[in-house]
């Protein structure tokens, strides 16, 4: 039996009262797969509502130009330290001085800068963060990190953004890779890895403290660091922020206001052994529309130890543990410990050979309570994962690079996973590299695919997790080049083939009732393209381009009927340009245009919107910057009509202050 259907990837799941069969409605999400856990998470933005103003003024910050960039170095794609114009991977790197001049002030925000991400807005409190399509509230194939802590739930493979929090003005940068990286970081990272990476210690000593005042937020925040003797460092910071209500199209409020508080602290020391110990603590609550308000809180300990060898080899041990606990009194509630251990080595075999290995154990110990239509079965799991991966970089002549790797996954639910890794790069010269790669990566089933419960009235179909599910599969095809043909110019361009299989259904189980099961596939086609280009000394501008088209069917098996879904929502393409300018008295403005197709279901009508920064140093340690975002009128950017959130002109004036 052939596919049964195609469609630009519907949204969920209508279950009929005394039907036998389903059928999916391209703009109802209904008691399946993402409509359980948007009942139950916003997938809030990680605020930062001073931190953006948090850092030196524009002429104290280095300005890095075209070539400096490209020296920048980098390790999402290698393990390894490489710089970004060596590395075999659509990779773009959100750099210290981008998110300063941005303006943005929550993590979510920033990741707009990177072109190759799709990043809509669904309330006040909640984003859809995706790579390569599958965008939704709870998108589960990219995978975040924040300074080595892998941040994913194991309730729906997502990220819980409003747990997740940093003090922006820390970023050193941010690596955002498009593509599998499952050979290195496991599973989830199927279409992308998102790679915050903090500043250390040693370059934070001193005070700084901010505030904003705005028309959608409002917010504090302070750190001081000290030195500790010759080769080390301490910081501590506290932050408080608050973001207003939205408006539906008809005016009425949304009722997502969110507050949250955070503080925390980051040691570094060692000269040839380096040493890192750092932490945070955060509390927060929202207002979740109809339903009762959302209180988290959570805490997470970090500790590191590396070292550089004169061989050119390296080591490099962490560990950390990570809890947090959501409570919707009488609605859901959710406790999740992680205890994660992870080691490393990189080396040179001989002088062709660069070889990276290591391995990893994690554990997770989860608790649910019932809500009143569905639940999780059990109520408390323990999921262990452990992990051994190897990948060997030959050089096989000066300009020829091929990549080997293998990462092999044992998981609580499927076993033994393996995800192969081929790439080859070719330098024509010392300014230009063209790549190509064959991957493949998995992710492995939630406690959403295994374990859920939507309770039915009586007499219509129950929906459950399906005890079999498999783990999705992804194989991809790349090819990419990356140039700078001047001083001043910049580029890469990346296309992809992704081929899914397994991915998420609802099938009729026998019985009146359904689960989940793996009878969907995908297809996904694209073109990933940005530069830069320095117009003059005080002058860059930076555009980006992403085109990409998606087909489903079913699997011959699948019993499913109806319009295959992808739980996907993606613009077919996006633009964004950004223009820099570095002004007289060490002022600065910036511009950002922004244009994003319509979405497919539910439908979401294309928008165009521009956000601009100006920054003034009013004296050597005092920065006022004022910032404008959406100056193009009112846009909804996710979810259905007419509960969606929009999203009008709002304003904002920081003052940073710094010692």
């Amino acid at each position: 039996m052939g596919p049964k259907t195609r469609s630009c990837v519907p949204h969920g799941v209508e279950l009929c009262a005394g039907a036998s069969r389903h059928r999916v409605r391209p703009w109802r999400l209904s008691l399946v797969t993402g409509a359980v856990l948007q009942a139950i998470s916003p997938a809030a933005g990680a605020a930062d509502s001073a931190e953006s103003v948090a850092s030196r003024s524009p002429a104290s910050l280095a300005r890095l130009s075209i070539e400096e960039l490209s020296e920048i170095e980098i390790s999402s794609v290698s393990k390894r330290p490489e710089r970004l114009a060596d590395a075999a991977a659509s990779v773009y790197v959100i750099t210290r001085e981008d998110i300063r001049r941005c303006g943005a002030t929550t993590l979510p925000e920033v990741l707009r800068l990177a072109p190759n991400l799709q990043v809509a807005r669904s309330s006040s409190n909640g984003y859809a963060i995706s790579a390569r399509g599958f965008n939704d509230d709870n998108a589960n194939k990219l995978l975040v990190m924040i300074d080595g802590r892998t941040v994913y739930t194991p309730l729906h493979s997502g990220v819980f953004w409003d747990v997740q929090d940093v003090f922006i003005g820390d970023i050193e940068r941010i690596e955002v890779v498009s593509g599998p990286g499952g050979t290195l970081w496991g599973a989830n990272a199927v279409n992308g890895v998102i790679n915050v990476i903090t500043l250390s210690a040693k370059d934070t000593v001193g005070t700084l403290a901010a505030a904003i005042a705005g028309s959608q937020e409002r917010g504090l925040a302070a750190r001081h660091g000290v030195a500790l003797g010759d080769d080390g460092a301490v910081r501590v910071y506290a932050k408080s922020f608050r973001f207003d209500h939205h408006k539906r199209a008809n005016g009425t409020d949304i009722n997502d206001a969110w507050n949250r508080e955070q503080a925390g602290f980051r040691a570094d020391w060692g000269k040839a052994s380096n040493w890192t110990l750092q932490g945070d603590i955060y509390q927060g609550d929202a207002q979740a529309l109809s339903r009762p308000q959302r209180n988290t809180s959570g805490a997470n300990l970090i500790a590191r130890w590396s070292r550089e060898y004169e061989d050119k080899s390296g080591l490099q041990f962490q560990a950390y543990f990570d809890t947090y606990k959501r409570r919707q009194e009488g609605f859901f509630t959710e406790d999740l410990d992680t205890i994660d251990i992870d080691a490393q080595h990189h080396f040179q075999l001989g002088s062709a050979h660069e070889i990276v290995w290591g391995g990893g154990m994690r554990e997770q110990r989860d608790k649910t309570s019932a809500a009143a239509s569905f639940a999780f079965s059990p109520a408390e799991s323990k999921l262990t994962l452990a992990n051994l991966f190897a990948q060997d970089t030959w050089t096989i002549q000066p300009r020829t690079k091929l990549t080997l790797g293998l990462k092999l996954e044992d998981n609580s639910y499927t076993g033994l996973e393996y995800q192969p890794n081929v790439r080859i790069a070719w330098k024509p010269d010392g300014q230009a590299l063209l790549w190509a790669a064959v991957s493949r990566a998995v992710r492995t089933p939630s406690r959403l695919d295994r374990g859920l419960l939507v309770f039915a009235p009586p007499g219509a179909p129950s929906l459950l997790g399906g005890p079999d599910f498999k783990s999705e599969r992804l194989t991809a095809y790349e090819l990419g080049y990356r140039g700078q043909p001047r001083s001043d110019l910049s580029y890469s361009v990346s296309t992809f083939v992704h081929v899914y299989d397994r991915l998420r259904s609802v099938e009729p189980n026998g019985s009146g009732n359904f689960v989940l099961g793996n009878g969907v596939r995908a297809r996904t086609e694209g073109i990933e393209a940005w530069g830069g280009y320095q117009v003059h000394e005080g002058w860059r501008v930076n555009a980006g381009l992403l085109l990409q088209h998606q087909s489903f069917s079913f699997a011959p098996d699948s019993q499913a009927t109806g319009t295959a879904s992808g739980n996907s929502n993606d613009p077919k393409h996006q633009f964004t340009l950004r223009s820099s300018w570095s002004l007289p008295r060490d002022m600065s403005l910036d511009l950002a245009l922004r244009s994003v197709a319509a979405l497919p279901s539910p439908a979401v009508p294309g928008y165009t919107t521009l956000d601009a920064q100006l920054a003034w140093p009013i004296r050597k340690n005092l920065e006022l910057s004022f910032s404008g975002f959406n100056l193009l009128g009112r846009h909804a950017e996710f979810g259905a009509a007419p509960a969606r959130a929009e999203y009008e002109r709002s304003f904002a004036l920081r003052l940073l202050w710094a010692l």
